[in-house]
């Protein structure tokens, strides 16, 4: 899976926070699982009998990763972020001094 980073930074955070739990174990735990989740952003891959079922991760993670699901089926949308990525590679882009100097934003 894709997911919107900053220099492929999200991805590598991403990865080591992915926990996997057995129904069974998280039971007695699930109190500090929710406040991995909530404090750590850690994720969990549930399994029963072995299998993955169920992943819990925080709200904050779920609704960043609808929107970046929204962001990539849309085809032209993600063909604007390729232009500017490409304009960017070509020393097109601005500063953020200067983009909010454009915008009006002191």
């Amino acid at each position: 899976m894709r997911m919107c980073t900053h220099n492929g930074t999200l991805i590598a955070e991403v990865t080591t926070m992915v926990n996997t739990i057995s129904v069974r174990e998280l039971r007695p735990t699930l109190s500090k699982v929710i406040d991995n989740i909530h404090k750590k952003f850690d994720r969990y891959v549930i399994t029963k009998r072995g299998k993955p079922e169920v992943v819990m991760m925080s709200i904050d993670d779920y609704e960043g990763l609808l929107e970046t699901l929204e962001i990539e089926s849309d085809s032209e949308w993600m063909a604007d972020i390729r232009e500017a990525q490409e304009d960017m590679k070509k020393g097109k882009g601005v500063s953020l001094e200067e983009a909010r100097r454009r915008l009006g934003i002191v």
